[in-house]
């Protein structure tokens, strides 16, 4: 004997609020593969995890209106756009400490395939791209996301979420640490990097018939890249310093 599926209008009002949170932290949230673009692929995942999370769907007690339910909608992709754009904070602070070492070293003239956007990027941008999203993945940090989700789902039901100024400065905040993590990611690279030109120009001054245009470009890259294999033993240890600043910020989105 057939059954009829029967959804309320709370339970359709709950599952349309969840999927504007959810669906504004998947526009900001670096997965490797899925940041070029909106594709079916990103949908099907946000429409996905928006159902495992019914458990947690805001139980809508009176039907609001219209304009009501606008509102609604704005602050619930608010929210989820403040933990998105945080998340994305993580490795953009990689790419930005790719683009200082790629400057210097020379890598920046030698460029390859973006897989996410079909473009020319440097190497060493792509580079950290993919270690990036390795280790987000290999850290537990997709579970952490959808964790903070389904607790912001507790702390603010629908139509709840108020945006305050404190919260927006710790976003600011957190944006302007990204530099800082690109630059301590740099900066290691760069210091060599100088002290390799120093060096040079120096021998130059000595023995003015040495070619030293020839040779200081692949010197640089040569020392360049002994240097990256010891600045890559230190991306676990930053990518974690940047995901626990990160991830209290969006923990202090959703505190009440």
């Amino acid at each position: 004997m057939g059954g009829d599926v029967v959804l309320s209008t709370a339970t359709l009002l709950g599952f349309v609020l969840t999927l504007a949170r959810m669906a504004g932290i998947m526009v900001f949230v670096p997965l490797p593969g899925l940041s070029a673009s909106l594709g079916p692929a990103r949908v099907i995942l946000t429409l996905g995890v928006t159902v495992a999370l019914y458990p947690q769907w805001p139980r809508v007690a009176e039907l609001p209106s219209a304009g009501q339910f606008v509102m609604w909608l704005v602050l619930e992709a608010t929210l989820g756009i403040g933990i998105g754009v945080a998340v994305s904070f993580i490795s953009e602070a990689f790419a930005i400490g790719a683009q200082v070492m790629g400057l210097q070293a020379g890598y920046a003239f030698a460029s390859t395939i973006d897989p996410t956007t079909q473009a020319d990027s440097s190497v060493l941008a792509i580079f950290t791209q993919i270690a990036a999203g390795m280790l987000f993945f290999a850290s537990g940090m997709d579970r952490e996301v959808i964790r903070i989700f389904a607790r912001s789902l507790e702390t603010y039901p629908a139509g709840s979420f108020v945006l305050t100024k404190a919260a927006a400065g710790q976003v600011l905040a957190l944006g302007g640490s990204m530099f800082t993590t690109g630059l301590r990611l740099a900066l290691p690279l760069v210091a060599v990097l100088v002290m390799v030109d120093i060096s040079l120009a120096l021998l130059g001054r000595v023995n003015a018939q040495l070619q030293l245009i020839t040779i200081a470009f692949p010197v640089k890259m040569l020392v360049a890249l002994a240097m990256l294999g010891w600045v890559a033993l230190l991306l676990p240890a930053l990518f974690r310093a940047q995901c626990g600043a990160t991830f209290g910020v969006a923990r202090g989105l959703i505190a009440r």
